[in-house]
């Protein structure tokens, strides 16, 4: 008997199904976490071979080796979240009435595997310098990992959000200006976090020695320019540009009297995020890149991304349940 015959498809809430799609969004933050932290101690290289490490999948020392624990953690992490997104994806082909959702599952399985194979391509060609770009291929491709990461993380939110009991049992008539003001957001954070990405693996986090100024004298542009002076200006700016357009979000929905109070909420979780992703961006400077707290960043900087996206999705609901944006 076919899977489909036992579990009929239905669009109606389903308790387990939303708790499950819940922990795999969840699961994204342990990932972005271990890779954020193998990145601030250097560790990207620990093993030079992939998909197994030393080839082995329990490589000798690195239970006791810090380098070799940050990324074998990364990557067994990853093999659970792989886990994770087929099983949610079946699931969903097998129990969920949506064709949208159910599409955005494999979207997310998709992403995964992308996100699995373009990290051991960052491994694997990490000899292969490039000297127009004063990089290594595989450390392009460790940013667009990084990339990859984020929109991740995005889709998992998405489906875990649509099969929630909220999602499924109410319309949202919010306006077509917290529509627009989320849409803003989120494409500014993605690129923010893109711009983060480069500068990560372009080793300029520290290009600019100096904060909130640009210089020790407190000029407000770089004294010298060169490609990494110029990236890290470019992320401060951009985290300008973020700080006023969250707070015209925040304001939208506030103001918005068909926002209901979960979003209201997450605005309030949204400005704080960003006010407190600038004090870690500041302690990161302070702190000569201390691993925790450039961990940290890079954790708060996808929790604030994926906040605005929650909201702007849910702020969308009526036009992806009515077959108008998906």
């Amino acid at each position: 008997m076919a899977l489909t015959d036992t579990l009929p498809r239905t669009a109606a809430h389903k308790p387990a199904l939303a708790a499950f799609a819940a922990v795999a969004a969840a699961w994204v933050f342990v990932l972005v976490a271990l890779g954020a932290f193998t990145t601030s101690i250097g560790a990207g290289m620990a093993f030079p071979d992939w998909p197994l490490s030393n080839g082995s999948l329990n490589p000798s020392g690195w239970l006791s080796n810090l380098s070799m624990f940050a990324e074998h953690s990364h990557r067994l992490s990853a093999i659970i979240m792989g886990i994770l997104t087929a099983v949610l994806a079946v699931w969903l082909w097998a129990t969920e009435a949506r064709r949208w959702l159910r599409k955005l599952s494999l979207c997310a399985f998709a992403l995964v595997v992308a996100q699995g194979v373009v990290g051991g391509l960052r491994v694997l060609f990490d000899h292969v310098q490039l000297k127009e770009l004063e990089t290594s291929l595989g450390r392009v491709f460790a940013m667009l990992h990084a990339c990859l990461a984020q929109a991740l993380a995005c889709v998992l939110i998405a489906v875990a959000v649509s099969c929630t009991r909220a999602w499924i049992g109410r319309r949202v008539p919010v306006g077509n200006g917290v529509e627009r003001a989320g849409t803003f957001c989120v494409k500014m954070l993605f690129l923010q976090l893109a711009i983060a990405a480069v500068m990560r693996h372009s080793f300029a986090g520290l290009a600019i020695p100096t904060f909130p100024w640009s210089t020790p004298g407190g000029a407000i542009l770089p004294a010298v320019w060169n490609f990494r002076v110029g990236i890290n200006f470019a992320h401060r700016v951009m985290a300008a540009v973020i700080a006023v357009s969250v707070v015209v979000f925040a304001v939208a929905i506030w103001r918005d009297r068909g926002s209901p109070l979960p979003m209201r909420a997450g605005a309030c979780v949204l400005v704080s995020l960003v006010a407190f992703q600038i004090l870690l961006g500041a302690a990161v400077i302070r702190t000569q890149r201390n691993p925790l707290v450039t961990t940290g960043h890079v954790l708060v900087g996808a929790l604030t991304l994926v906040t605005a996206f929650w909201l702007t999705w849910v702020a969308h609901r009526d036009a992806v349940e009515d077959g108008r944006l998906l």
